[in-house]
């Protein structure tokens, strides 16, 4: 009998946000958006928010190629930037404590806190945050940013703030963070046509000038109990809207990141843990499928828009 393939995985999270960790080092898996789909599963899979993949880089330390449970590629994640800077470092694959990452939305450092040889905070330089419509992108009539502006999905009209972190969000600032706000219209806006690359949707809740409530809907993979670029985001349009002051804490269900939006330098700082899970191995149920299946959640959602 045929031995079936295995794929060595190491579990891990920062503030809840889980996800999968593949060391492709030496040998990259074959198909990862498919793989991505298989082992976030939670009953059939290892069960993530999406898959991680550590390789090798010409340009930096490491290179990040980061999928959501839905196998669609995302070009950042920054609670998946601090988890490999705790694992390239505590798993021997480097002695420094700055390291430099390599993303598709560009090279990323890495300041780990070390202490009897643990990781116990990464401070990742996210840059800076981008406004311009056309670049996160946010379809708008001119190329000023689009600061609480309104948007209506279903019968509900809500006063977005747009910003990327490298990848897309529309942050709402509203008093509740409810079950059928957040996973009733956040999947909708998501998927509003304005945002030709769909959105991550960051809905938020202000406690004081330095604290934020937030729950975010991660394009591609739902409801996470944390994004790190959706915090950075968050206290970015909560400085644009008047809000906030520059450096805050964001609680999310997984637990506080502390984020600094720079003035003199204009970037932005995540600063949190992160945390091993598991290692083992996740055995292949099958041979890859294609990879061009579509978002069933967005594709429901595109539905009902259309209505």
């Amino acid at each position: 009998m045929e031995s079936k393939k295995k794929v060595s995985f190491t579990k891990m999270h920062g503030a809840g946000n889980d996800y999968v960790y593949v060391n492709a080092m030496e040998v990259i898996p074959d198909n990862l958006p498919h793989l991505s789909r298989q082992i976030s599963d939670r009953h059939f899979g290892i069960g993530s928010d999406g898959l991680v993949v550590i390789m090798r880089s010409e340009t930096a330390d490491f290179r990040m190629r980061m999928f959501n449970a839905d196998g669609s590629e995302a070009e950042m994640c920054g609670n998946a930037s601090r988890c490999i800077g705790k694992y390239v470092y505590e798993k021997g694959l480097t002695a420094k404590t700055v390291v430099t990452l390599e993303t598709l939305a560009g090279i990323k450092v890495l300041r780990l806190e070390v202490v009897d040889g643990e990781v116990v905070t990464v401070t990742v330089d996210m840059g800076e945050p981008e406004l311009r419509p056309a670049a996160i992108p946010v379809i708008s009539s001119d190329s000023s940013a689009k600061i609480s502006e309104a948007e209506t999905v279903g019968d509900n009209t809500y006063l977005i703030t747009a910003v990327s972190m490298g990848n897309p969000h529309a942050v709402v600032f509203t008093d509740t963070l409810d079950d059928s706000l957040v996973c009733g219209d956040g999947p909708r806006l998501e998927c509003a046509p304005i945002f030709p690359d769909r959105a991550n949707i960051e809905f938020a809740r202000i406690i004081d000038r330095n604290t934020i409530e937030m729950r975010v809907w991660e394009r591609g993979s739902g409801e996470t109990l944390a994004c790190g670029t959706g915090a950075c985001a968050t206290v970015v349009a909560a400085v644009l809207n008047g809000l906030a002051d520059r450096h805050a804490t964001v609680r999310l269900l997984g637990g506080d990141l502390e984020i600094t939006w720079d003035e003199k330098s204009n970037h932005v700082f995540l600063k949190g843990g992160a945390e091993f899970i598991a290692d083992g191995e996740f055995i292949l149920p099958g041979e890859a499928g294609g990879t061009g299946e579509s978002c069933k959640i967005c594709k429901v959602k595109k539905d009902e828009n259309q209505r």
